[in-house]
């Protein structure tokens, strides 16, 4: 792995996180190319940012679950062949019932070059401290669809909240959010604006 990044829960204390991409519960369906173990990777300065939003988020009752964070770029390659793959239906219903898998690029919810492959982006989310419990937010991680946006109709009052408060934790964090995931924000000022990296995550 390369000097300037490290595993977030090794650098952020306390920090839950589930890699999805590394599972079988993902919007492919089976283990992502580049992701051989369940672990979060990020750059120094995202994971600095993250301690804060971690602190942050202690405040209001809340504390951070990680799904993802640097994203080796053989893994969005690995996306766009599978975008291409004749539609089986396994994730669909989950994932992206409204669009075909095809969609996916040109709608924004995956790019062919993604923030996460520069090391300081992460897609996470909020729980209760008190119970552990995930903050309902209006549907779940890679859910590719209007109600994953800021702003979308047809969430409750609570989840409608709940996604304000992960926003707020992340740009007074020095994060900036991205309009159409509630649950992806990259770091302002991230340290590698133009380079996208292949390393695995071993």
């Amino acid at each position: 792995m390369i000097d300037d990044f490290v595993y977030a829960d090794e650098f952020v204390p306390g920090i839950r996180w589930d890699a999805k991409y590394a599972t079988w519960d993902n919007f492919t369906g089976k283990p992502v190319d580049g992701y051989l173990v369940n672990r979060i990777v990020g750059t120094k300065a995202l994971c600095a940012a993250l301690e804060n939003a971690q602190e942050e988020a202690a405040a209001r009752g809340f504390s951070l679950l990680l799904w993802d964070g640097y994203r080796p770029q053989r893994a969005v390659d690995n996306f766009l062949h599978w975008s291409r793959q004749p539609e089986d239906g396994r994730t669909k219903a989950r994932h992206y019932p409204n669009i075909e898998r095809s969609e996916m690029f040109e709608k924004g919810y995956v790019a062919a070059k993604s923030g996460h492959s520069r090391g300081s982006t992460v897609d996470l989310t909020i729980y209760r401290l008190d119970t552990g419990e995930l903050a309902p937010m209006g549907g779940d991680h890679d859910l590719m669809d209007p109600v994953s946006h800021h702003g979308a109709d047809g969430i409750s009052p609570q989840e409608t909240e709940n996604r304000e408060h992960l926003r707020a934790i992340m740009e007074v964090s020095g994060f900036s959010a991205y309009a159409y995931e509630w649950w992806h924000y990259s770091l302002k000022g991230e340290p590698y604006p133009d380079t996208y990296f292949d390393f695995p995550i071993t």
